[in-house]
């Protein structure tokens, strides 16, 4: 039996799994960012999605299970391959196109106003790392 998401509050870790999953599936596509991950970070997926599950329930629902440095880790990234304003706005609008194809109320709101922040203070020390 084929399970079909429809829009709903997101409420849970499983809410969180599927809009993760569901933004990467469109990332790794995409001609603008999609190169990031497949060719300059080569992401190990079975090992990146959890900890992204982990960050944004942390974010969402205040759950305090992810563990690491979200920022750090792409400053060598940025070394290889300048992140510029236009990777990020790629990022927003596919991080906000996922989370309005699958989500409505109150968290589906701060995940987008969240990730509106990080995406500001990401761009803004990755072009001030290109500039020291």
């Amino acid at each position: 039996m084929e399970y079909i998401w429809s829009m709903k509050k997101m409420e849970s870790r499983e809410d969180i799994e599927h809009l993760v999953n569901s933004f990467y599936a469109k990332v790794v596509k995409d001609e603008t960012i999609g190169f990031f991950f497949n060719d300059v970070a080569k992401v190990d997926w079975d090992k990146h999605l959890p900890k992204m599950y982990s960050f944004w329930e942390s974010i969402l629902f205040g759950q305090m299970t992810y563990k690491g440095n979200p920022m750090g880790v792409h400053f060598p990234i940025n070394e290889i391959q300048a992140m510029e304003q236009k990777h990020f706005d790629k990022w927003l609008l596919l991080w906000r196109t996922t989370i309005e194809e699958n989500f409505v109320g109150e968290n589906a709101d701060m995940a987008i106003y969240k990730s509106e922040n990080i995406a500001k203070l990401m761009a803004f020390k990755m072009d001030l790392a290109r500039r020291l």
